[in-house]
C-alpha cells in the first residue's frame, strides 16, 4: 500500500511542477491537453472558420475550448462525453455515449443536414490492466468512432484520435487506409516522452 500511495504522490507532484499544467492555469484553459491539440492544429491548419466540428469524448473541454476562443461562432463545435462538462460559449455540449440513438439523433438535430468536416478524439477506455482485454476494449471503441465518421464526416474530411503503441493502434490504421487517403503520426511536445500515447491523423475521407 505504501509503494502504491509513493506513486500516487510522485504523481501528484509531477503533475503540479508541470510546465503545460502551470500554462494552462495561467491561461485559463481547463487541462494541459489543450497544447497537444494546438500544435497539431497549428502544424496541420486542421480547424478553418465555417467548419463543422465533433470533439468525441470531450471533457473537461480544453479541445472545445481551444477551437472556441480561436473562432467563436465561425465554427460549429459540438462536443460529446458521457460526463459533465461546464459549458463553453459557441460549444453545444451532448452529455452521453456518442453510440447511442438518442445521441446521435440530437446530434444530427444541430447538424440539421450538414455534414461534419473533422472528428477530433482525445478518449481512452477504461482499462483493466489485462493488455489483451485493454486492446479488445479499444478495438471497439476505435470502431465507433469510425462507425460515425462513416455516417456523417463529408468527403475529403479529416479525424484525430489519439492512440497507444499495441495491437489496438494497428489495427485501427489498417482500418483507416481503406477510407481516407493518406494518415499521419502526430507526437505534440505536450505528449510526455515515457507515454505510449501518440496521435494519428487521417486525412481526406475517401467517398
Amino acid at each position: 500500500m505504501a509503494r502504491k500511495g509513493n506513486k500516487t504522490g510522485e504523481w501528484a507532484r509531477r503533475h503540479i511542477n508541470d510546465s503545460y499544467v502551470k500554462k494552462a492555469t495561467s491561461q485559463g484553459y481547463r487541462s494541459r491537453a489543450v497544447y497537444k491539440f494546438k500544435e497539431i492544429d497549428e502544424q496541420d491548419s486542421l480547424v478553418t472558420a465555417g467548419m463543422v466540428v465533433v470533439d468525441l469524448g470531450s471533457a473537461p473541454g480544453g479541445w472545445s475550448q481551444y477551437i472556441a476562443r480561436k473562432f467563436g461562432d465561425r465554427v460549429t463545435t459540438i462536443a460529446i462525453d458521457l460526463l459533465d462538462m461546464d459549458p463553453i460559449d459557441n460549444v453545444h455540449f451532448i452529455k452521453g455515449d456518442f453510440q447511442d440513438d438518442d445521441i446521435l439523433m440530437q446530434v444530427d438535430q444541430l447538424l440539421n443536414g450538414r455534414k461534419i468536416d473533422l472528428v477530433i478524439s482525445d478518449m481512452a477506455p477504461n482499462i483493466t490492466g489485462i493488455r489483451s482485454s485493454d486492446d479488445a476494449l479499444y478495438e471497439s471503441l476505435l470502431d465507433s468512432v469510425l462507425y460515425f465518421c462513416e455516417k456523417r464526416l463529408k468527403a475529403n474530411s479529416h479525424l484525430l484520435v489519439k492512440l497507444f503503441e499495441g495491437s489496438a493502434s494497428h489495427y485501427f490504421r489498417r482500418e483507416v487506409k481503406s477510407r481516407y487517403k493518406s494518415g499521419v503520426v502526430r507526437k505534440p511536445a505536450a505528449s510526455r516522452p515515457k507515454s505510449r500515447e501518440y496521435y494519428f491523423l487521417a486525412r481526406n475521407r475517401l467517398a
